[in-house]
């Protein structure tokens, strides 16, 4: 969310900013609300202090026996009343018309991210690893013989339709196995706390992460009005959600495995062959809580972190930076990590790391209190997949992958699975 304020006093620079997400003019609505909510919070405000004045004078009318003004002044009491009433019915209802306004629009993007249209116009800033030469045609993950036994998409689609996936035998616990290594190295390595969270949340927290009020068609509502999280980024980031906290609070680093909900809305027809995009996954989730003066330093940091679970399994990847065309709502500089897979003979997305400065902190009314003293300020939100763990089973799956339909698994996986270090054709592990 924006601070009206800074639109009110720089105007023209507020609509530079939206310009480059494609918004033009969009101060005008914006003023021209807030004018029209202020000149009814000033009417309500005038026409209440007359009506606490005509109620003193009704007193003393009373007292000094004249019957006729302490009626008129009753009346004009009543009257006042009435008028106030509506007024502020009236601020309230532009205040909320506003507020509406400034949720519905995007997050002003920092200096350094990249001008332009679509992910053609992303920047890459890093790529690390080789491709691994294969010497036989390399296939997509759910043509290998190591999986037909153990990733049922048919089934799936029986019990819950197209885009879910039955794991079973030695692929599910593959699975398990990337959460659980992931998990332990950002805790025991990147320090991040490991926390557990709710999947169903309330309308607000969806606002104050930014999946409210315009992206509700991307997630999953149940009949009693909980929302099944997209990603853990809602429940951690809320966390701090209404408080103002010390600043020796900060920084708050935090890690969570959780299921995710996605409708997948507007996607028909892109990547709906095996586990690409799916109504229903898991993700290893970081989000930071921070000073203002850090939060792009511990973005570089959040990147790392995810960069480097990739290092340790093996898995050549690139980072780009998001251009203005395709960053997200809430986010003012994001680095994508896509991971190669030689199936598709490409980079894929596998981790988006957003630093969203104080727009998410806004709409949470999130602040600490200076160590100096002082007016409390709005926290810096960041948010981050470390990684999304199908996406990286398809990637161990895929780079792992030998002539026979088996796969050699990386090294730091071999202890979370007892020891072994390869998922066989039959779809064992040895």
């Amino acid at each position: 969310m924006h601070d009206i304020r800074f639109i009110r006093e720089t105007p023209e620079a507020f609509d530079a900013a939206m310009a480059r997400r494609g918004i033009s003019e969009a101060s005008a609505p914006i003023l021209k609300l807030d004018e029209e909510r202020r000149a009814a919070i000033h009417a309500a405000e005038t026409a209440q202090a007359e009506q606490k004045r005509a109620s003193k004078e009704v007193g003393q009318a009373k007292a000094q026996g004249n019957e006729a003004e302490f009626e008129r002044l009753r009346a004009l009491v009543g009257e006042k009343k009435d008028e106030v009433a509506a007024m502020q019915a009236r601020a309230r209802d532009l205040d909320a018309e506003l507020t509406n306004l400034l949720m519905g629009l995007p997050n002003l993007v920092h200096d350094d991210v990249p001008d332009g249209e679509d992910e053609e116009d992303n920047v890459e800033i890093k790529r690390w690893g080789e491709p691994r030469a294969f010497d036989f045609a390399p296939r997509e993950h759910y043509d290998l013989a190591a999986v037909q036994d153990g990733m049922d998409f048919e089934t799936a689609a029986k019990l819950s339709g197209s885009r879910f996936v039955v794991l079973s035998g030695a692929v599910a616990r593959l699975h398990r196995a990337l959460a659980q290594f992931m998990i332990d190295t950002h805790v025991d390595e990147n320090a991040l706390a490991e926390t557990w969270t709710p999947v169903l949340v309330r309308d607000e927290m969806m606002f104050g992460t930014g999946q409210l009020p315009k992206f509700g068609e991307d997630s999953y509502q149940t009949t009693n009005g909980w929302w099944l999280v997209p990603t853990a980024e809602v429940t951690l980031t809320n966390i701090v959600n209404g408080l103002t906290v010390d600043e020796d609070y900060l920084p708050r680093r935090y890690v969570a495995h959780t299921q995710c909900f996605r409708s997948e809305a507007g996607s028909a027809g892109r990547d709906t062959s095996g586990m690409l995009r799916q109504h229903q996954f898991e993700k290893v989730e970081m989000v930071t809580v921070c000073h203002p003066e850090t939060s792009d330093a511990e973005h570089r940091r959040m990147t790392a972190c995810a960069e480097g679970i990739l290092e340790k399994l093996g898995l050549p990847y690139r980072t780009v930076s998001l251009c203005t065309g395709d960053i997200g709502f809430g986010a003012r500089r994001t680095f994508d990590i896509e991971v190669w897979l030689p199936g598709q003979n490409t980079y894929r997305e596998i981790s988006s790391v957003s630093t969203c400065g104080a727009f998410q902190a806004r709409r949470m009314n999130a602040r600490f209190k200076p160590a100096g003293g002082g007016k409390p300020e709005f926290l810096h939100t960041l948010n981050g997949s470390g990684l999304a763990v199908g996406r990286a089973l398809i990637a161990v799956l895929e780079n792992g992958q030998e002539e026979d339909g088996s796969v050699t698994l990386p090294e730091v996986l071999h202890r979370h699975l007892g020891g072994k270090t390869r998922l066989t054709a039959e779809g064992t592990l040895a």
